[in-house]
């Protein structure tokens, strides 16, 4: 969340109330430090909402990451899904968080969605130099998802952002019926997926 912080340091605009701000705001840090497992991100989640009422956006980002890796560390996949939502409507080029949301997805073989988010994912890759990293989200989509069509979309997308090679790998496994890899159980593919995406929310 470091680097979207970055981005919107410099445009944020405090509206009044800062003490009281503050206070709130700490005391919903000190809730999600003592609240048990399963229960970590919603405090995190009303402190986004309360500093980007305030007109905070680069804090309200800040928490809504924590919130999210609180939610996928504890498999609430969808209520990570919406936190990420917001972090999109704040900044439609976030990153990670798009690559987050292809992630979740794939797991929950939501495949317009996926395609759409994939879509707005490798743009927002290609503009900040994050090809690369972008690619291997790509490849290892396409090793374990089922969906074909979607697959196919997988490589289409490694062409864009300059993988040839790869997007050729790709669509070899569509024309063969899936990967090898191909994850078609769907425990398994949301528990692969739920893993990536925490990875994806971090930046690793």
């Amino acid at each position: 969340m470091s680097f979207l912080s970055r981005i919107f340091g410099s445009k944020d605009r405090p509206r009044g109330g800062g003490s009281d701000l503050e206070v709130r705001l700490s005391a919903l840090e000190e809730e999600a430090a003592r609240a048990r497992p399963g229960y970590q991100g919603t405090p995190f989640n009303k402190a986004g909402d309360l500093a980007l009422q305030a007109g905070q956006r680069s804090r309200a980002v800040e928490f809504y990451g924590r919130a999210i890796d609180a939610f996928l560390e504890d498999q609430q996949r969808e209520a990570a899904r919406g936190v990420a939502n917001k972090i999109i409507r704040v900044h439609p080029k976030a990153v990670r968080t798009l690559c987050t949301l292809t992630w979740l997805d794939v797991a929950a073989r939501h495949e317009a969605t996926a395609l759409l988010h994939l879509r707005d994912y490798v743009a927002a890759a290609a503009e900040v130099g994050e090809e690369g990293r972008a690619a291997g989200h790509l490849m290892d989509m396409a090793r374990v998802c089922p969906q074909l069509e979607f697959v196919d979309a997988l490589a289409d997308a490694l062409d864009g952002l300059g993988f040839e090679e790869r997007a050729s790998q790709v669509r070899t496994w569509v024309a063969e019926g899936g990967s090898p890899e191909a994850l078609t159980d769907r425990e398994a593919l949301e528990e692969f997926c739920l893993r990536a995406a925490v990875d994806s929310s971090r930046g690793t």
